[in-house]
């Protein structure tokens, strides 16, 4: 239980911690508030049997009381109010600290973890945190805190009376220990079906287009709705688990009070203890463990703390790419990679790479999916590091430069577009988001989307859906290629960005790629021969080698995977029914 208090006030930030351990200082002056009422008992019991009682002493005894009473209320007030707030900040801290400490992991790592696990740490484990941790970690320790400053008073008393108190919390202890030893494996697993419920949800959510083409709600829902009733099976289960030994807990809490009255009674009865004494006793019995019993019932739940303060840790703890280095301007934007080597997963992906791209020209890569292609152009950009070789940007190697400065050297157009649910209008400028709107409408009517945008409700300021799921493709691709002409990147990196175009949208989409890479160093990725003939250089990747090199004439002349593609392309483009 230490262990697990401990690792969560290690893992919350120096100014939440901060907070939280002035909550406990808070629960301290609880503690002695509650205790305060004792004493005030005792003055007036104290009146009443030696014969002494006064309106003083009535007096005193009340004000002790309201004294007591009134500062608690107000303590409780201000810690829970400290509580909370502390416990929603770690929340927010948490999640902003790990959404920058993922923007600068390999992009691998997203490959090998699915969104549904990204997601439950940064929602559910981190609202857990916030929120149930908080409040299991103050409750426990707030009623190990009442029942110490209680035991003390009650061994400056009575030490016998004391000893009776200690034994049946070594008692409690014990059950306590067993049934968070028992809840261990079920908060695993609470954890993980957890991940599961959010990773069904969006893979159902995500796929209902494939899922309603294909007929398969019915599968899909019984999948879901699965996923979903396993998860309601392991919180039952966990609930099960502590009802076994929360009433034990409880009945060796009241056994112990009994134990208490009785033993006030003998020692009075046998003349070792006064009566005022004893009555103080009898009284203290029914109090002691009230905070301890409230620690018991929420104690089965510190292991979802730990579990939560370990999933944080272990997507913190992920190593990432070396970003220190010194931020750098090019003078010119030519790229070279030399002899260079990349696996995922144990398997080699780029085997021995070099090639050399001068500025303001095109080079296009051709290949075979999967040859390497896509993650060829990520190295050059360094979304993921090489394992062996160097590749440079005007002369620089890119892991001597920091990732800020060097991402501002590139612009991206993906096959496949994120658009955010913002307004037209910011995701355009989203890498810019204090330009003026002229630049915006500038940058669209380059990227030929300026009409179409004008024709919708609200113009610019028109909400799209998520993902842009309100747009065609062929929209959606000339957004993002107006987003990058905002972005003036020297270098350009179009993957297939053409690739899934219709022939309506094709025109305008060229006519915005061409505006997009003027006069600029361009990588692309294409399948189509109209986007490959031109470039100043074309690399065909085959197995992750360059297997051929040189302009479309060249290669149009040499027996290879370049002319076959370039052949069946012809053949796809003749083809007519019949």
């Amino acid at each position: 239980m230490i262990a697990t208090l401990k690792k969560f006030f290690d893992f919350c930030a120096e100014k939440n911690r901060r907070m939280f351990y002035h909550t406990l200082f808070i629960g301290v002056l609880i503690a002695v508030c509650e205790a305060c009422k004792f004493p005030a008992i005792y003055l007036v019991v104290d009146g009443f049997l030696t014969d002494t009682i006064s309106d003083s002493k009535i007096l005193n005894g009340f004000l002790i009381l309201l004294f007591a009473v009134i500062a608690e209320a107000f303590l409780r007030g201000r810690s829970t109010m400290l509580q909370c707030r502390a416990g929603y900040r770690e929340c927010a801290g948490k999640r902003i600290e790990i959404a920058e400490h993922l923007r600068y992991l390999p992009m691998g790592y997203f490959n090998e973890n699915s969104l549904g696990e990204i997601t439950t740490i940064t929602t559910n484990v981190m609202e857990q945190l916030g929120d149930v941790a908080t409040r299991v970690v103050m409750l426990t320790t707030q009623g190990i805190l009442n029942t110490i400053i209680i035991v003390l008073l009650i061994l400056a008393f009575d030490w016998r009376i004391g000893c009776v108190c200690l034994a049946g919390i070594a008692i409690f202890a014990l059950i306590n220990h067993a049934m968070r030893k028992a809840n261990a494996g079920t908060a695993a697993k609470k954890v993980e079906v957890d991940t599961k419920v959010i990773s069904g949800v969006l893979e159902y959510i995500q796929g209902i287009s494939e899922v309603k083409a294909y007929n398969m709600i019915g599968s899909s829902r019984k999948k879901l709705n699965d996923t979903i009733w396993k998860a309601g099976q392991t919180n039952t289960e966990m609930e099960k688990i502590s009802n076994r030994y929360i009433p034990f807990q409880s009945m060796i809490l009241k056994l112990t009070g009994v134990a208490i009255l009785i033993s006030s009674i003998g020692f009075y009865l046998n003349g070792t203890m006064e009566l005022l004494t004893a009555i103080l006793m009898m009284i203290l019995s029914f109090h002691v463990f009230s905070g301890l019993e409230t620690m018991g019932s929420y104690s089965a739940l510190l292991r979802v703390v730990d579990l939560c303060v370990d999933r944080g840790e272990e997507v913190l703890s992920i190593d990432q790419m070396d970003i220190s280095g010194e931020t750098y301007t090019p003078k010119t934007h030519s790229i070279e990679a030399e002899s260079i080597d990349f696996a995922y997963d144990k398997k080699k992906i780029i085997d021995d790479v070099s090639l050399s791209v001068p500025e303001k020209t095109t080079a296009a890569f051709v290949g075979p999916s999967g040859s390497g292609k896509t993650t060829l152009c990520h190295l050059i950009a360094r979304f993921w590091d090489v394992d062996k070789g160097t590749v440079c940007l005007d002369g620089k190697n890119v892991k001597d430069c920091s990732m800020d400065s060097l991402m501002e050297n590139f612009s991206f157009v993906f096959q496949n577009v994120y658009l955010f649910h913002d307004t037209i209008a910011n995701n355009i400028r989203f890498g810019q988001p204090d330009a003026p709107m002229e630049a915006v409408i500038d940058a669209a009517k380059k990227a030929c989307c300026h009409d179409f945008i004008m024709a919708l409700p609200d113009g610019y300021d028109t909400i799209i859906g998520e993902n842009g799921t309100s747009l065609s493709g062929g929209e959606r691709q000339r957004i993002s290629i107006a987003r990058a002409i905002m972005k003036d990147a020297p270098v350009i990196i179009l993957d297939e960005a053409t690739a899934n175009v219709d022939p309506e949208n094709e025109k305008d989409l060229m006519e915005a790629v061409n505006a997009l890479t003027k006069e600029k160093t361009i990588l692309m990725i294409a399948h189509r021969l109209k986007t490959v003939r031109n470039a100043n250089q074309i690399f065909v990747i085959d197995k992750g080698r360059i297997a051929q090199h040189g302009t479309h004439d060249e290669l149009m002349k040499q027996e290879g995977i370049y002319r076959r593609f370039v052949d069946s392309r012809k053949q796809a483009i003749g083809w007519k029914i019949g």
